[in-house]
């Protein structure tokens, strides 16, 4: 079985609370060095056999299509568990 992994993010005009919560707790919890932070959402499809170049296409059109909100969203990888790009 293959696995394609999604990322998608925030769109860089869009607030991100919780981002920004993460970003104000680290330096309290001793993590300096960090000037802000971006939340975004992981998807892993697994799929039956390789990942092949017609998947990845096919996941990325789902993902621009029902896993991301595109108003306010940016599908910004899809790849196969082993690192190919889409």
């Amino acid at each position: 079985m293959g696995r394609v992994v999604v990322d998608v993010m925030p769109k860089p005009e869009i607030l991100d609370p919780q981002g920004k919560a993460v970003a104000n707790a680290l330096p309290r919890l001793g993590f300096e060095g960090f000037v802000s932070v971006r939340q975004g959402k992981r998807f892993e499809l697994e799929v039956e056999g390789d990942v092949t170049p017609e998947i990845l296409e096919t996941a990325r059109k789902a993902a621009e299509t029902v896993l991301s909100n595109p108003v306010i969203e940016d599908v910004v990888s899809v790849k196969d568990a082993s690192g190919e790009v889409a």
